[in-house]
């Protein structure tokens, strides 16, 4: 008689231990607290990888400690958020991070909302307030992320604005000959410019992505996309990349033009320095 037997590995029912578990920040928050979470736009880059995280709370994003009571989430593409900070501690605490920010704004840039927890809260945006069902570390990097995209956003949204003022007497040259024409090396500028924009907002910010805890928590996909949906990043995304290829096309249009009339102007030359051989090679003959 054959006896089959099933391996012990088997009878172990699934643990949940296996399960990832959402982090609680260690911050002495009660349930009953509502804290403001602002974030800002220090720089165009945040140098992390020299910065000093002894009191880290959780990666990708990174959050520390700041603060008495509070944290901040800081993302290399040049934004702070920082979480339950009053302005001396919040001021000095950007202050502190001065070394690693690389070309700070000229102008300060930042996005506020106000955060509330509940243990069975819908989690949901109720008259500027966002109720949360804890503070975990998960749910303050998603808060801060979609926080984080709209100052981004909101920086290149005048960036953009500012550029079409910029190019507006190129056009005006094109429609009327007696203007200005646009000098090759501003206009090279320019297309410059806006790929930069369009490289640092699709590859290093990367706007139109998702948080990186949602690939581990699924269930928080929801909250970053009434997030997403409050601040209108990708409608704002789709209009910007609109606005950065009409200046692409209007700067190119304009190179265009510009190079045209060099090459003709370089034809012009030739035929002229033509006529001027053929004139000096019958002056010759005449003489002799």
């Amino acid at each position: 008689m054959v006896s089959l037997s099933t391996p012990a590995a088997d009878l172990n029912p699934p643990q949940w231990n296996d399960v990832p578990q959402l982090s609680p920040v260690p911050l002495g928050w009660s349930p009953d607290d509502r804290i403001v979470a602002r974030a800002h736009l220090v720089g165009e880059r945040l140098i992390l990888k020299t910065l000093e995280t002894t009191e880290a709370l959780s990666t990708n994003p990174l959050i520390v400690k700041a603060g008495e009571s509070g944290c901040a989430v800081l993302l290399r593409y040049g934004v702070v958020v920082v979480f339950n900070l009053d302005a001396t501690a919040e001021a000095n605490y950007l202050d502190s991070l001065t070394p690693w920010i690389k070309e700070p704004p000229t102008e300060p840039i930042f996005e506020e909302l106000l955060l509330a927890f509940h243990p069975t809260a819908k989690e949901r945006l109720e008259k500027s307030t966002l109720w949360l069902r804890d503070c975990s570390a998960e749910r303050l990097q998603i808060v801060a992320e979609a926080l984080a995209k709209s100052v981004v956003l909101d920086y290149y949204e005048q960036k953009v604005f500012g550029l079409f003022d910029q190019i507006k007497p190129f056009t005006t040259a094109i429609q009327n000959p007696k203007e200005r024409p646009p000098k090759e090396k501003e206009l090279l500028r320019y297309i410059g410019g806006t790929l930069l924009i369009q490289q640092k907002m699709l590859g290093i910010v990367e706007v139109g992505d998702k948080p990186d805890p949602i690939w581990d928590f699924p269930d928080l996909n929801r909250l970053y996309l009434r997030l997403e949906d409050e601040y209108e990043l990708r409608e704002r995304l789709l209009i910007l990349e609109q606005k950065l290829a009409l200046i692409s096309r209007s700067v190119e249009t304009a190179l265009g033009i510009l190079q045209q009339d060099s090459s003709h102007r370089v034809e012009w030359y030739i035929v002229i320095l033509i006529v001027v051989e053929i004139l000096l090679s019958v002056y010759e003959l005449w003489i002799q």
